[in-house]
C-alpha cells in the first residue's frame, strides 16, 4: 500500500492578489535546491488516522504553528514518488521569521558514522501564484491551480 501524507496550503491576500505560504524541505539533498523543490507543510499519517488531523499535526510539527482555522479540502493528488497527497487550504497571515521546524537525524557526511541534525523544513516563504508555481513540486502545482478556482469569486 502506497505511504499516504496530508498537508495544509495557507493563502492569504496582498494589495488583491493572492499568496500561499510553501515550505523549503531541510537536510543535505535539498540545500541548494530551489525550483520544483517547495512544498505545502506536510507529513505522513497511518491508515485510520484522519487527514484533517493528521495535516493539522504535521503543519504545527513542520512550522511550529497551530492551525486552529478551519480547513478547505484540495483534494487528493499522487505525488512523483507515488505518495497519496491529502491537501487542504487555510486563509491564515503568518510571519515566516517565526517558523520553527522539529528536526530529524541523518548521518553526514554519508558512511562518516557521524549523526547530525537538520530541520525538516529550513525556511518558509509567501509566494504570488505566478512565482510559487516555479518554486513548488511539480506533483503538487495542482494545489495551486484548485486553490485559484476555489477562490476564483473572492476579490481582496
Amino acid at each position: 500500500m502506497a505511504k499516504r501524507s496530508a498537508g495544509i496550503l495557507p493563502y492569504r491576500w496582498r494589495n488583491g492578489a493572492l499568496q500561499v505560504l510553501l515550505a523549503h524541505p531541510g537536510g543535505p539533498f535539498w540545500k541548494k535546491r530551489d525550483e520544483a523543490s517547495w512544498s505545502l507543510a506536510k507529513g505522513e499519517y497511518e491508515a485510520g488516522e484522519d487527514p484533517e488531523a493528521a495535516a493539522r499535526r504535521e503543519f504545527t510539527e513542520e512550522t511550529g504553528w497551530e492551525a486552529t482555522s478551519s480547513l478547505v479540502q484540495l483534494g487528493d493528488l499522487r505525488q512523483a514518488g507515488g505518495k497519496h497527497l491529502t491537501a487542504f487550504a487555510m486563509e491564515a497571515d503568518l510571519d515566516p521569521m517565526t517558523a520553527v521546524s522539529n528536526t530529524f537525524e541523518l548521518e553526514w557526511p554519508p558512511n562518516s558514522g557521524r549523526k547530525q541534525s537538520f530541520p525538516e523544513v529550513d525556511r518558509v516563504e509567501w509566494f504570488g501564484l505566478r512565482q510559487a508555481r516555479q518554486k513548488i513540486l511539480n506533483s503538487q502545482e495542482i494545489l495551486l491551480e484548485r486553490l485559484e478556482a476555489l477562490l476564483a469569486d473572492v476579490k481582496r
